[in-house]
């Protein structure tokens, strides 16, 4: 072999040396790349699995928490629809309509300001109610019918003057009920005459308590529905109605803006008017029978018998249309109690857990659906009416009624735009009958102890009503109805201030809003008249019963609440009103009074627009 070639396998030798550790150092390299991938791979599969996971944690926390709303909304709602029922009824239609006619929007500042005093007073009517365990016509008995010194005085000129007040106010009511409802009969169905609706409405009432006794000392469920379906009807009709409006919207919203106007222009007789078609008198009464109620507790018929609870909804419905004929049975929340000092309030538990539901209850559904609902009817008016492009009507003080409001919507929207008006209007005065039908069993059960049937209570107080408006539907006609119907609504705020002031009363003091704390110590036994405290009492679990005595004794501890030191078994927690509630309801009472003799006074010199 040569030099060259021994040179050039040499050369071949050194550059194979040369490259086997680069080659090999890419197979290294490579190797850690797909490791490097593979860790990257995965961290991000950790990643995502984590990401999933937090959406999944946030997904069981929202469906947690729909579920929890949920539970609260079907277990607590149903009182404030009730109680608002009564804060849009055909009075408030009358008034609501004059208002827009004659002053266009300037009165809305007057619907919202009424609407926020019915919550303020309805949130008093349902804590009391809550609280104590009884409705407000039986606190007044307790507080008025056996008094150590003059008893008689007090029945006769408390008492008795009280519930004769509060009956005028449940009659006043009825007959703009009344009226609404058998206007709207013959607005549908022209060819019926007026007396016609007012026979058909007189007996309505069978067909809706036939669902059950609303006073009972659980809510009926079937009920409230009803009621909320009619609420719902009322809101969806007056929601077309406005939509096919042209509404001036700024100068609307203008209108709830506070205004001088009102007093120069003669317009206080029409407010008032609206003060007493928007705070009701008798859903007072009503609201804090109703707040009366266990809404927690699962019902329980085992001491009741297996043959005691029909089987199937038409042997249940035929059940409860006889019991409507019959005089039922003492409420749970009655009592034989002759004086505060003789009874026992709620428990806490059960405060606890039905208290601020249900003032959130009453609150939103007064906002919600009354306060919209006459807002709605007053743009209505003053779209159609005062702003409106009819010459008959435009810029003039024509007082519109509810014919008038109906005729003119058939000339300028159209014939379905009429038809739901009249059916708002009669979902609106059915709903309101049955709910005054009601509220009048509470008063005279509450005032005399005395119950009667729901049929024959009906009957009694539509006899009552049928002979004014049939007098005036017969002597003046349209017109007078629409009278009638605006003049009830003020005798209504006449009323207001006599059954605000004991609600207020009652409501601010200390020894009727107390409620005992129960002991922190574990080892003893609640006894037979703690246990009897109160005739709706909630019952819990073990957990919750201790959550609640310790939250109770913390509260009590720690000085945020009044509590009674006399006795360490006896310590109470107060729920009567504070300075500045007080204040506000004395401002609201004196507010109302002063309107009242103001108006008085402007009638009684003939310058009313009665």
């Amino acid at each position: 072999m040569d030099s060259s070639s021994v040179h050039s396998a040499t050369r071949a030798d050194d550059s194979y040396k040369s490259h086997a550790p680069e080659e090999h150092g890419c197979e290294i390299s490579g190797i850690t790349l797909q490791e490097e991938e593979r860790e990257r791979s995965e961290s991000e599969s950790e990643s995502e699995r984590g990401a999933g996971r937090r959406k999944g944690l946030w997904r069981e926390r929202c469906a947690g928490t729909a579920r929890t709303i949920f539970h609260h909304v079907k277990t607590h709602t149903g009182v404030g629809l009730v109680c608002a029922v009564a804060y849009f009824d055909p009075g408030n239609w009358g008034v609501d309509l004059q208002a827009g006619s004659e002053y266009g929007y300037r009165l809305l500042f007057v619907v919202l300001l009424a609407g926020l005093i019915a919550v303020f007073f309805q949130v008093l009517a349902s804590r009391l109610g809550c609280v104590t365990g009884l409705d407000l016509a039986s606190h007044c008995r307790l507080l008025l019918h056996d008094r150590p010194k003059h008893t008689f005085l007090y029945r006769w000129l408390g008492l008795y003057p009280l519930y004769i007040l509060s009956e005028t106010a449940i009659i006043a009511t009825d007959l703009a009920e009344l009226l609404g409802s058998a206007i709207a009969l013959c607005l549908l169905f022209p060819k019926l005459e007026l007396w016609h609706g007012v026979l058909i409405t007189a007996f309505d009432v069978v067909l809706i308590l036939a669902l059950g006794d609303p006073l009972g000392g659980r809510p009926v469920k079937s009920f409230e529905l009803v009621i909320a379906g009619l609420v719902l009807a009322v809101l969806v009709c007056m929601c077309i109605i406005i939509a096919r409006v042209d509404v001036h919207w700024g100068d609307a919203f203008e209108g709830y803006l506070p205004s001088k106007y009102i007093f120069p222009n003669g317009a206080l007789y029409t407010s008032v008017g609206i003060l007493g078609a928007t705070v009701m008198p008798h859903s007072l009464f009503l609201g804090s029978a109703l707040a009366t109620q266990d809404r927690i507790t699962p019902p329980s018929y085992q001491d009741s018998g297996p043959d005691s609870k029909p089987k199937g909804v038409l042997a249940s419905l035929r059940t409860n249309v006889i019991n409507a004929f019959r005089t039922p049975p003492p409420s749970e929340y009655a009592t034989n109690a002759k004086s505060h000092s003789e009874r026992n309030n709620n428990s806490l538990a059960f405060v606890k857990g039905h208290l601020y539901h249900g003032i959130v209850d009453v609150a939103l559904s007064l906002l919600g659906f009354a306060v919209v609902i006459n807002s709605a009817i007053l743009i209505l008016s003053s779209a159609v009416f005062f702003y409106g492009d009819d010459p008959r009507t435009m810029g003039s003080d024509k007082q519109a009624g509810l014919f008038d409001a109906y005729d003119l919507i058939k000339e300028t929207v159209g014939q379905g735009a009429a038809t739901l008006f009249a059916i708002a209007l009669l979902a609106a005065g059915q709903s309101s009958s049955i709910i005054a039908t009601v509220a009048g069993q509470a008063v005279s059960e509450g005032f005399l102890q005395w119950r009667t049937s729901a049929v024959v209570r009906r009957l009694l107080t539509r006899l009552l009503a049928i002979i004014p408006s049939m007098a005036v539907a017969i002597a003046v006609g349209r017109k007078g109805i629409d009278i009638l119907l605006v003049t009830s609504q003020v005798v209504l705020c006449v009323v207001l201030p006599f059954i605000s002031f004991p609600l207020i009363y009652l409501t601010s003091k200390k020894e009727v809003m107390a409620v005992k704390v129960p002991s922190s110590r574990p080892s003893l036994v609640p006894s037979a008249t703690s246990s009897a405290s109160s005739s709706s009492s909630t019952t819990l679990h073990p957990k919750e019963t201790d959550d609640v005595e310790a939250e109770a004794v913390e509260l009590a501890a720690s000085g945020d609440v009044a509590t009674d030191n006399a006795q360490e078994e006896e310590k109470m927690i107060y729920f009567n009103n504070g300075i500045v509630t007080k204040c506000i309801g004395g401002a609201i009472w004196i507010l109302v009074m002063t309107a009242n003799v103001y108006l008085l006074a402007t009638l009684a010199m003939g310058k009313g627009n009665g």
